[in-house]
């Protein structure tokens, strides 16, 4: 769950976007490594590893790093429980905790003329 705009904005960029979508979808049946979720997504693990950062920026993932039987680093995604509720309400919350679109930059729409 968000807590300010700034959050708000962040899980909402993070989830409007249809790979990050595929890749919620996906760890919701099971925590994995990025090689083994790349090849299921039929992405590159370069471009799934930006949309992963991007899902860990915003909260709604976690990452942990753990040693494979082959004796190589495995980085591990599972998703981090969340939920969000979008009323008119919500928003009108959320809107005085906003701070400048500067600081909530990350995505490439904010701020834009």
């Amino acid at each position: 769950m968000w807590t300010t705009g700034d959050d708000l904005l962040r899980q909402l960029g993070a989830l409007g976007n249809p790979h990050r979508l595929r890749i919620v979808a996906a760890l919701l049946a099971e925590r994995t490594y990025v090689s083994k979720l790349a090849r299921e997504l039929r992405i590159s693990r370069a471009l799934l590893q930006v949309h992963l950062r991007k899902l860990e920026a915003a909260g709604l993932v976690t990452a942990s790093s753990e040693v494979g039987e082959d004796g190589k680093t495995l980085r591990f995604y599972e998703l981090t429980p969340f939920s969000v509720v979008l009323t008119p309400e919500a928003i009108a919350a959320a809107v005085p905790t906003l701070t400048t679109p500067e600081s909530v930059r990350g995505d490439g729409e904010e701020g834009r003329t």
